[in-house]
C-alpha cells in the first residue's frame, strides 16, 4: 500500500523550504494557506471561487461537523469529499480548540473533554478515540489528534499539565488511528483509507516544555506535526520566538503545520522559520467585517474617504473584485448590508493570502525569498491605510 502522505522538499532558503505534498486526493505545493470551511463551507465564497483564488486545500472543523449534520450521515454520503463536492484535499482539525472555548460548559479529564452543544445544551464527550473516529468516519486527507489547549498566558504548572495531557492523548489517538487502519474498529465507517494522522505540539511559551513535547510526540510516530497552542493572546514576537525554537526540532522530512496563525506577515516570518503549512480564519471574517488586506496593509473599506473612491481596492491585485469593483462601490455594498459585499471581500482577502503564498513559493525557489521577505515588510502595515 502507498503511504498515506508524502512530501518531498524541492528547495530551500535558510529554514524556509518549497515542497510538495502527496495526498490521497491530490497535491499541495508548499509553503501553502488553508482556507477554513469550518462547516464545510468557506462562508461567502463557492468551491470554484476557491479553485479560482488558487485554494489547493481547505480546513473543515471536526466538532462542528459532528454536531451537525453528524459524521454518520456525512459518512453515509461516502465521506466529507463526497458530500460537499470538494476533489482536493481537506484537513480536518480535531475539534479541542472549539471545546476548550466552550469554558462554562465543558469539563477536562485524561479521559477527554464533557461538554454541551453550543447548538441545543446537549451532552456529549469526546476522547482521543473518538476524536479519531470522527475523523475516520469524515474521511479527510489529514486528521488532527485531539490535544488540551490551555488558556493564555498560562503558569509554567498549566502549560506543563496541558502539554503532557496532549503527549499522552496523541499516543491514544495514534493506537486508535492504527487500529482503524487495520479493519480493528467495529462501527467505524472509515471512509478514506489514504488518511494521515498528524500529531500536535504543545508546551504554552516555554521552550522548554515544546522541547520535550517534540520529544514525546515524535516518539509515537505521525506522517507529520503541527504547533499548536499559539496565536492565543501572546506577543507576536513570543510567538516567532516558539515557532524558531520548535520547528528545527521536528522531522526535517515531514510537513510542519501552524495551526491557526494569521496575519499576512506571520505567514512569512513563519515560513522563515520553517513552517509549511497554515490555516485562520482572519481573510474571511475580516472580509465579513468590511476589512481588505492589500500590500500596504488593512483597507478599512466603510471609512468616508473611499466614498467617491473609483480606485480598486488593491491595484496590484489580480482578484476579481479588484479587477472590476471600485472601493466606491464595495463601500457602498458594505454600508447597503448586501450579502454580496462579503462575497466581494472574501474573494479579495482569499486571493491575497493565496497568492502572497504562490509569491513565497516561487520566492524561495528562485532564492529571492529574504529580497521578498524585506519587501513585504517595507510595505505592509497591521495599520489601517491611510489613502
Amino acid at each position: 500500500m502507498a503511504p498515506a502522505l508524502e512530501f518531498t522538499i524541492t528547495h530551500r532558503s535558510g529554514h524556509a523550504r518549497a515542497g510538495v505534498l502527496r495526498t490521497a486526493h491530490g497535491e499541495v505545493d508548499t509553503p501553502a494557506f488553508m482556507p477554513v470551511g469550518t462547516r464545510a463551507a468557506v462562508k461567502a465564497v463557492t468551491h470554484r471561487d476557491l479553485l479560482d483564488a488558487g485554494a489547493q486545500i481547505v480546513l473543515a472543523n471536526t466538532y462542528h461537523l459532528y454536531l451537525r449534520p453528524g459524521d454518520d450521515l456525512i459518512a453515509r454520503h461516502g465521506g466529507l469529499h463526497r458530500f460537499m463536492s470538494w476533489d482536493r484535499p481537506i484537513l480536518t482539525d480535531s475539534g479541542g480548540y472549539q471545546v476548550f472555548s466552550l469554558a462554562d460548559t465543558r469539563t477536562v479529564t485524561d479521559e477527554g473533554v464533557r461538554f454541551q452543544s453550543h447548538l441545543d445544551g446537549s451532552a456529549h464527550a469526546i476522547s482521543p478515540e473518538k476524536a479519531t473516529d470522527i475523523q475516520a468516519q469524515l474521511g479527510s486527507d489529514i486528521a488532527m489528534v485531539l490535544d488540551e489547549c490551555v488558556a493564555s498566558p498560562a503558569t509554567p504548572d498549566v502549560a506543563r499539565r496541558g502539554m503532557e495531557r496532549s503527549a499522552s492523548w496523541a499516543a491514544r489517538a495514534r493506537a486508535r488511528f492504527e487500529a482503524i487502519g487495520a479493519g480493528e474498529a467495529p462501527g467505524v465507517r472509515a471512509t478514506n483509507r489514504g488518511q494521515a494522522q498528524f500529531g500536535i505540539i504543545q508546551g504554552g511559551v516555554y521552550p522548554d516544555l515544546r522541547t520535550e513535547s517534540v520529544q514525546r510526540t515524535t516518539e509515537v510516530g505521525f506522517e507529520a506535526y503541527a504547533i499548536g497552542g499559539l496565536s492565543v493572546g501572546e506577543p507576536v514576537d513570543v510567538m516567532y520566538d516558539v515557532v524558531g525554537h520548535t520547528a528545527p526540532r521536528l522531522p526535517d522530512d515531514r510537513p510542519r503545520y501552524l495551526m491557526g496563525t494569521g496575519m499576512p506577515d506571520d505567514l512569512i516570518e513563519c515560513v522563515a522559520r520553517g513552517i509549511d503549512l497554515f490555516d485562520c480564519v482572519l481573510p474571511t471574517r475580516n472580509a465579513r467585517n468590511g476589512q481588505l488586506l492589500t500590500r500596504d496593509g488593512r483597507l478599512v473599506i466603510k471609512n468616508a474617504r473611499y466614498a467617491d473612491d473609483e480606485r480598486p481596492p488593491d491595484p496590484a491585485c489580480g482578484c476579481y473584485t479588484c479587477r472590476t469593483f471600485s472601493r466606491a462601490y464595495l463601500r457602498h455594498l458594505f454600508l447597503s448590508q448586501e450579502m454580496t459585499a462579503a462575497t466581494l471581500n472574501s474573494l479579495h482577502n482569499l486571493y491575497f493570502y493565496l497568492d502572497t503564498m504562490r509569491r513565497i513559493r516561487e520566492a524561495i525557489v528562485f532564492g529571492t525569498f529574504e529580497n521578498l521577505r524585506q519587501e513585504f515588510h517595507r510595505t505592509f502595515s497591521r495599520r489601517s491605510i491611510t489613502t
